[in-house]
């Protein structure tokens, strides 16, 4: 296959990685030719590494290199059967970029965009054919990050998801179709993670040391949330918030942090920067939480309850099926159980009456329980 990859940031260069590994035909394209040529030396070294490793041989590498060529332009793209998108989370500089690529494309050439959190619906009707557009939302890094969600339009045609399901399965991907809803699954459900430990912290009921402490002690997580959101960048993660906050008109449940605005004003960006909410400098010494089970307590069942509450609100919304559900916490952040399965195990009765607390101690509209989540007391 024919692959066309627009943008060459770490996105655009894994999901090339990714492609050519298959025996893909790729070109990559940036609007800044310099960055292609960036991304190129990287993933060279990149390839260069996992050699030494003897993750691959020598020959696979030379045979990926050899994969990937560099577009000058657009129109360099007019025998590829699939393009993937992956530039900046703005909307209008998308569509100028899909309008323009539609002008050299063959009209079975199929158009996707790998945005985290923009409307597939709202990219795709600015084509003159949105039946070939489809979301395929990979996770960073996309070599290493099992998980892809697949995001038809209400205009993509019918079967193209399946195609591209296959396609992504083919590629050694765990691929998932989810509903074109802001966030998909796993930006959607995994909302509160971030939005509930920031608001811990900002109301001084612990701080970011004890909130990372106890999603990893008490909930088995890899990461904490503040772990995570210096990794992903804080940035990002703030701009996605905003996303899904906006298109759900302004749902309180995905409020954005007034704290997390500051750390992106500041441009404390976490690793890309050198600091976030820790301090990634040379010598820096990380804090010590300080221990206290039933603060720990607290901070686990409030986060964890909110997380189970959205995972079955998105059930009961169909957004996707129980086991995509499942899977796309678990392959795309790394959580240590599906959602849905730790609600059974934890208690659904437990989970209500947490959210009930809450709700009557803010009087929020954020604490409300999904409908379904009653059911299953």
């Amino acid at each position: 296959m024919n692959v066309g990859i627009i943008g060459a940031g770490t996105m655009g260069i894994g999901i090339a990685q990714v492609a050519a590994t298959n025996g893909c035909k790729v070109w990559i394209y940036d609007a800044n030719a310099k960055q292609v040529e960036t991304a190129t030396v990287g993933l060279e070294k990149t390839l260069t590494k996992l050699v030494d490793k003897q993750k691959i041989s020598s020959e696979k590498m030379t045979e990926i290199l050899a994969n990937i060529s560099i577009a000058a332009e657009l129109k360099d793209f007019k025998d590829c059967e699939l393009i993937i998108e992956a530039i900046i989370e703005n909307k209008e500089i998308k569509t100028k970029v899909f309008t323009e690529l539609e002008k050299h494309v063959s009209e079975s050439c199929v158009i996707g965009s790998n945005t985290s959190s923009i409307s597939i619906t709202s990219l795709g009707a600015e084509l003159q054919k949105p039946e070939r557009f489809i979301g395929i939302h990979f996770f960073n890094p996309a070599p290493l990050m099992p998980l892809v969600e697949v995001i038809p339009s209400l205009l993509t045609e019918k079967s193209l998801a399946e195609k591209i399901y296959n396609l992504m399965k083919d590629w050694g991907k765990t691929p998932v179709i989810a509903k074109d809803i802001p966030g998909f699954i796993v930006n959607r459900i995994a909302r509160p993670y971030y939005g509930e430990a920031l608001r811990i912290v900002e109301e001084n009921i612990a701080t970011v040391e004890q909130v990372d402490d106890a999603m990893k002690t008490l909930g088995n997580f890899k990461m904490g949330p503040f772990e995570l959101m210096d990794l992903i960048g804080v940035d990002v993660n703030f701009s996605v918030t905003k996303t899904v906050y906006n298109e759900y008109f302004y749902d309180p449940k995905y409020k954005p942090s007034l704290l997390q605005q500051r750390m992106s004003e500041a441009k404390l960006h976490g690793r890309k920067t050198g600091k976030g909410f820790y301090d990634y400098s040379e010598g820096a010494v990380k804090a010590e939480p300080v221990k206290d089970d039933a603060l720990y307590q607290k901070i686990f069942m409030r986060i964890i309850s909110m997380l189970i509450n959205e995972a079955v609100e998105a059930k009961r919304l169909g957004v996707a099926n129980d086991e995509d559900i499942e899977l796309a916490m678990q392959k795309g952040v790394n959580y240590p159980k599906g959602l849905l399965a730790l609600g059974k195990e934890i208690g659904y009765a437990k989970i209500s009456e947490t959210l009930q607390d809450l709700y009557e101690e803010y009087q929020e509209e954020r604490y409300r329980q999904s409908p379904l989540l009653r059911k299953f007391i």
